[in-house]
């Protein structure tokens, strides 16, 4: 977890969410409300999501493939009956 690749793509999982909770919040239930947006609730919401995902990867950093904040083990295998 202190490495420059974890934080790296810890912060790229971060972007990643607020950027998906800003458009979520634009679209709205009924379409795109450009008009009544309130700008302070969009921040809001998209940094809260970031926030969230910055605990998320931090909670997931002991498991999975070490320095990374997944919980997926990302380090490649051999596929199924390719003799070692």
């Amino acid at each position: 977890m202190l490495t420059k690749t974890f934080w790296t793509q810890t912060i790229e999982r971060a972007i990643k969410s607020a950027v998906q909770m800003a458009l979520l919040m634009t679209a709205g239930a009924e379409g795109f409300e450009l008009f009544t947006l309130d700008p302070t609730r969009l921040a809001l919401g998209a940094l809260g999501a970031a926030i969230l995902s910055i605990l998320t990867s931090i909670a997931s950093a002991p498991f999975g493939t070490p320095a990374s904040p997944s919980l997926v083990n990302t380090i490649p295998t051999l596929p199924i009956g390719v003799p070692e």
